[in-house]
């Protein structure tokens, strides 16, 4: 076993021979949009992410399915399936099983087995000063799904939305493992501030980021204003706030952005300076969604995360 739970890494990987590594995770959501199809893509294209951060392809999957069988429809869960199986095939992977559980609450995602070539294995802990820090979609996914479950998030928020969440980060980790990075995660429950925390942490450095340069939903913060919140992402403030710093000066509902907790967010890679625009730019052609430079990777502080 090469990585295992000492880093808070996305994926467990095991060595296979002299070149190729073996890349394994599970993850699964309950309905983040209405329409069951696009459901289930987004779910899985959240499973797959973990593979994708650490510079993987996926190979083969599980379903994991819970669902309430007197209230969910069989074309309602095919149709979930069906989604599940769109993403999983645009990723190159095939659906090999699953397991299904009578439970009064949806859940939908899947196992995951991938490889990595070992040259091209990204792991969480080896962030270096003067990195630069690219982020490849934006941030409130969390805040709109939580609007959208009291109709109060604008259609074509929700739209995009959706779009974002379903979009594999297949083309991010192509692209990484084309130019070379440092290091990487991928942005889900723990929002942006407690994944970028994990891995400064891991890494023993501290992370500038620049809070303009940041993207996220257009609606995001005038949500966050009227308490649409997830509760994970008070949560992720409060586990995170004693080792970040905001030395500019920002709402408090803004604030929630970054601390939001996302589903199938983009990924968070660091990579040497001379190569930032190089990668910025093959992540984009290869379809990411509002990729920025967000920071810079600096020398061990107080604080793991400064915004400025």
């Amino acid at each position: 076993m090469l990585v295992g739970l000492e880093h808070s890494e996305d994926a467990g990987v095991f060595r296979l021979n002299d070149g190729t590594l073996l890349v394994q995770t599970a993850d699964f959501i309950t309905p983040v949009v209405d329409d069951p199809f696009m459901y289930g893509r987004i779910a899985a294209a959240n499973s797959l992410s973990d593979i994708y951060a650490m510079g993987g392809q996926a190979i083969c999957c599980l379903n994991l399915v819970c669902y309430d069988s007197c209230n969910i429809e069989t074309h309602e869960l095919r149709n979930i399936l069906l989604g599940g199986l769109d993403a999983v095939r645009e990723a190159g992977a095939a659906i090999v099983g699953g397991h299904t559980v009578d439970d009064p609450e949806m859940k939908f995602g899947l196992s995951v087995t991938g490889i990595v070539e070992e040259k091209h294995l990204t792991r969480n802990n080896n962030a270096k000063a003067g990195d630069r820090l690219i982020l490849t979609k934006p941030l409130g996914m969390g805040i709109l799904t939580t609007a959208n479950k009291v109709d109060m998030a604008s259609e074509k928020s929700m739209e995009q939305a959706a779009e974002i969440m379903a979009l594999l980060n297949k083309g991010a980790a192509e692209a990484m493992n084309k130019v070379g990075a440092h290091s990487a995660t991928d942005i889900t429950g723990f929002g942006l501030i407690g994944h970028a925390l994990e891995m400064a942490r891991a890494s023993g450095v501290t992370f500038r980021l620049k809070a303009d340069s940041i993207p996220f939903l257009p609606e995001a913060v005038d949500l966050a204003g009227m308490g649409l919140i997830p509760a994970g992402s008070y949560n992720n403030r409060r586990f995170t706030r004693d080792d970040v710093h905001f030395e500019v000066q920002l709402s408090d509902d803004r604030k929630m952005v970054y601390f939001d907790a996302q589903t199938s967010g983009g990924l968070l890679i660091s990579v040497a300076p001379e190569k930032a625009d190089i990668l910025l730019e093959r992540i984009r052609k290869n379809g990411a969604k509002s990729a920025e430079i967000i920071g810079e990777v600096g020398t061990r502080k107080e604080k793991h995360i400064i915004f400025s």
